[in-house]
């Protein structure tokens, strides 16, 4: 539940009339405008980043088998606290 108390008119109408424009609920409409004030488009992705950075260098799943083949496969010692 969310209250907005003392908003402009213009700012309180404006959730009840986009909903129709985009075809969604006014509440399908506040939860797109929160996410997006909070949760901008223009924050770097990390994910994103890498998966760009791998295309422009060409990388391709072979390039990392390599790392299978000398990866240590000895089973780690269980931690000790003495």
């Amino acid at each position: 539940m969310l209250t907005g108390r003392n908003l402009p008119d213009e700012v309180h109408r404006a959730p009840r009339m986009q909903p129709a424009l985009h075809g969604h609920s006014t509440e399908a409409e506040v939860r797109v405008i929160l996410a997006a004030a909070v949760k901008p488009e223009t924050h770097l992705r990390l994910g994103d980043a890498r998966v760009a950075l791998s295309r422009e260098i060409g990388l391709m799943n072979e390039d990392f088998a390599v790392f299978d083949s000398v990866r240590d496969r000895t089973p780690a010692l269980p931690m000790g606290f003495e």
